[in-house]
């Protein structure tokens, strides 16, 4: 509805106001000097130029209309408000005895509650007993309306909107009149949707503060740690290979021996050989701190792992491993027997023959972590696997021919005769250099025979055994190398590092012959059999 703005003595004028329609400001001015109820004569305002699209349009408001004989009255359509039942002929009942809420200034009218427009002054007529509707004495309250009035003030059978549905909007005919369920208060609407807002920011205030909290624990709090040397209760953990700090932390902490993986990452890198930590199998207590965890994996009394010592023959490993294990003697060298061409061995440690063992030299010396779950058959291929890894670092494939020999098979079993002739790590480079020398074609010392005990006892199952020549002179067996020129068949035992580097770097000093004068760890070293003769005198004085 077009509203206009209010001069000093103006009541607002309808559109449904005949002297608004097709009569035009002729009509209006005709019937200007008419009396009205409550604001004398009628004046109507002018603007400089506006049109009547261009006037400010309001909400529904409560206005006076006049019928065509100039009686004034109400239409109930506009003023939110059930009429009284009680009218008087020629107008309301203006006797005060049903009184309404005054206006309320409308948020959208540019000159509601301003004291003038366009610089005229005016009076505030909204505030005294002229107003319309009166106001009314403090504590009244309108009676409730009758929800069937009986009379229909339009004619047409229809009910007028009920009290607080002022929002302007047509409502479909169906739902008007009698029957239409009762329309909650908007005091009750915005209530709800008042602690609606109150809890979705009350949550989002609680989620804000909570991951605000978890920001700053995980951020700058110390992480979650055991306190004390554990309590007591043993639990044995297996750390597999190439597991690193973070690694570690979490399977202690599956195993409940550290409280958090953040808390053994710190203590780890706080002790000082804390980056030594290796893979393998530890027992530790639960509930420890972390420091006391890292400190315990330290010390050798943790290690729970089975440690294959440089030069242990495979008939050694195969007994540790079922005792380990726990299972019958020998279940482990029968599985070795019959499943070693699928344990991993590589191509060129394949189908030589006279062996005694095929993985001979493939057990790598170092220390595994064997649980009591595991069967031979997995320990063992984790064995081979980690020769494997160690002959392919060291080139053992590419390397054979720089020391004169065909094959790694050759320069494995090389490096395993130095470990087992070696007395001492010093001794192992000069050892490799005889065996070479030994070797070659044009050695006429020994005539290419190597003559070591050590391949005797690796055949007899036995070390350091005394054997007289005759014995030695009349066997036959490959592994034998008084009798056979050259390397035997294979490995005598497994090498560990230090061997296997001196069997890839020997010494170019000349030695062919080695006596262990003390009859122990002291060996020393000749080139000549000559020189060979005096260290033998000085290994019989002893």
């Amino acid at each position: 509805m077009t509203e206009y703005g209010r001069g000093p003595g103006t009541e607002p004028w309808h559109p449904e106001d005949p002297l608004y329609g097709d009569a035009g400001w002729g009509a209006r001015q005709a019937h200007a000097g008419q009396e009205y109820p409550y604001g004398g004569q009628q004046q109507h305002p002018q603007y400089d130029g506006w049109s009547q699209d261009q006037q400010p349009h309001y909400g529904a408001q409560q206005y006076p209309q006049y019928d065509g004989q100039g009686q004034q009255h109400f239409d109930p359509r506009q003023t939110g408000q059930h009429p009284h039942p009680q009218q008087h002929q020629g107008g309301w009942d203006a006797t005060g005895t049903h009184g309404h809420v005054p206006y309320a200034a409308d948020p959208g009218d540019p000159y509601g509650q301003h004291p003038a427009a366009y610089g005229a002054e005016q009076p505030d007529l909204y505030g005294t007993q002229d107003a319309y509707p009166p106001p009314q004495p403090p504590g009244h309250r309108d009676p409730e309306p009758d929800p069937d009035p009986g009379w229909d003030p339009r004619g047409d059978g229809e009910h007028p909107l009920p009290p607080g549905d002022d929002d302007g909007t047509a409502e479909p005919a169906e739902r008007r009149g009698k029957g239409r369920k009762p329309v909650k208060s908007k005091k009750g609407r915005t209530g709800c949707a008042l602690m609606v807002v109150v809890l979705v920011f009350g949550g989002g205030l609680g989620g804000v503060a909570y991951f605000g909290y978890q920001f700053y624990k995980n951020r700058f709090a110390p992480a979650p740690d055991y306190a004390g040397s554990g309590n007591g209760e043993a639990v044995t953990v297996e750390i597999p290979k190439g597991a690193v700090g973070a690694d570690i932390g979490r399977k202690l902490k599956e195993a409940g021996v550290v409280q958090s993986v953040d808390a053994f990452v710190s203590a780890q890198l706080a002790n000082p050989k804390g980056k030594s930590l290796q893979d393998g199998v530890y027992t530790l207590q639960k509930h420890m701190s972390a420091a006391s965890a890292v400190e315990l994996m330290l010390s050798p009394k943790s290690r729970n792992n089975l440690i294959i010592a440089e030069g242990t023959r495979n008939a050694a490993v195969y007994a540790l491993i079922d005792k380990r294990l726990k299972v019958a003697n020998g279940t482990t060298q029968k599985v070795a027997a019959k499943e070693y061409k699928s344990l991993g061995l590589p191509a060129w440690a394949l189908n030589h023959p006279g062996l005694k063992d095929p993985l001979e030299g493939f057990l790598f010396p170092s220390s595994y972590a064997v649980g009591k779950d595991q069967k031979p058959k997995d320990v063992l291929k984790a064995m081979v696997g980690r020769a494997n890894d160690k002959y392919t670092a060291l080139g053992l494939d590419k390397k054979a021919s720089d020391v004169g020999l065909e094959s790694p098979w050759e320069l494995l079993t090389a490096a395993s005769l130095v470990q087992a002739e070696g007395k001492t790590h010093d001794d192992f480079r000069k050892m490799a250099e005889v065996i070479y020398n030994r070797l070659k074609p044009d050695n006429t010392e020994t005539n290419r025979l190597l003559q070591f005990d050590s391949t005797y006892n690796y055949l007899k199952g036995a070390s350091n055994i005394h054997i007289s020549e005759k014995e030695i002179n009349t066997n036959r067996n490959p592994y034998n190398t008084y009798t056979n020129k050259g390397l035997p068949p294979g490995p005598i035992g497994n090498p560990g590092d230090e061997a296997l580097n001196a069997a890839l770097a020997p010494t170019h000093e000349g030695w062919m012959y080695f006596v262990a004068t003390d009859g122990m760890n002291k060996t020393e070293f000749a080139k000549t059999y000559a020189e060979f003769n005096a260290l033998k005198d000085k290994f019989n004085a002893n």
